[in-house]
């Protein structure tokens, strides 16, 4: 800090810091015995115009600019205050992130689809006899959707519902409880049930289109929540990466996981896997995600 001078009076030397702060000029006064009260400016590449205003005001300390200056660093100081605020309530931690039982507790639509895929994975006994849930696969055809043409639309979106195994279900519903209330407690009910609605059809599809690839194995009678996971593990990291006042984040090692995850699965070391369904989910999320972000949304 810098010393160029002094003010006889508080009132002067407080009007004159707001002249200095209106110009960009960051400073500090202080009294000073004997010497009324000192102007600081913190650097020094500013000293020489900070004098100039000083002795501008000095000459003519009651001239309606100066006051003017003050009206205006008083309301840019309260802009910047509410501004700050605004963005405390948005930035949370990313380590508190993941804390959903005690941050974020249950999104009542993220509880209505895990007791969905929980009440089918019980009638289905547990994956064994998925006969008796064949009505929420996408069709009993390799090709034409006979079923959605006829009317029965919902089939595009209920294999999600559908679950072959207990780790099946138990780490896709370990997946939506975090994943799902993150979003439903940060941008709504809705929103989350937009990007499930949207993700899982277009995932269903992408399975049911590529099922004869030998990478992708399938057929139509496929299911899990995993391409819905993967997609909103897209939407999460791309939204919180280019839009961190979202409130959405991911831990780096989190991300990394499930593109091990992924291609381990595309291996075909756990049987058969919907990969088409996790590739198209993916890849969706990623793209909603990052386009959700960008300025001109």
């Amino acid at each position: 800090m810098r010393l160029i001078g002094h003010l006889p009076t508080e009132d002067q030397a407080r009007t004159f810091s707001d002249v200095l702060y209106v110009r960009g000029i960051q400073n500090q006064v202080e009294a000073e015995a004997g010497h009324g009260w000192a102007v600081w400016v913190g650097d020094d590449d500013e000293l020489r115009q900070a004098s100039e205003v000083l002795a501008a005001y000095r000459a003519n300390p009651h001239d309606a600019k100066f006051k003017g200056d003050a009206r205006q660093a008083a309301r840019v100081r309260r802009e910047q205050a509410e501004a700050e605020e605004a963005y405390v309530k948005k930035v949370r931690d990313s380590r508190q992130i993941f804390h959903s039982l005690t941050g974020y507790g249950f999104g009542p639509l993220t509880v209505a689809l895990i007791c969905v895929s929980v009440g089918v994975f019980i009638l289905s006994k547990y994956g064994q006899q998925v006969g008796r849930v064949a009505v929420l696969f996408l069709s009993e055809y390799n090709t034409g959707l006979p079923e959605v043409m006829s009317g029965q639309v919902w089939r595009l979106l209920t294999p999600i519902f559908i679950h072959f195994g207990v780790l099946h279900i138990f780490f896709n519903m370990l997946w939506l409880r975090d994943l799902g209330s993150m979003i439903e407690r940060r941008q709504g009910t809705l929103h989350l049930a937009l990007l499930v609605a949207v993700i899982g059809i277009l995932s269903n599809l992408a399975q049911y289109g590529i099922h004869l690839a030998p990478l992708f194995s399938g057929g139509p009678f496929f299911g899990g929540m995993s391409g819905v996971v993967y997609g909103l593990v897209g939407y999460i990291w791309m939204r919180g990466k280019y839009d961190p006042a979202c409130g959405l984040a991911l831990h780096p090692a989190t991300v990394l996981m499930m593109v091990i995850w992924f291609f381990v699965c595309l291996a075909g070391l756990f049987g058969s896997v919907a990969n088409m369904a996790h590739f198209a989910g993916l890849v969706m999320g990623l793209a909603w995600g990052y386009f959700s972000s960008r300025p001109f949304r």
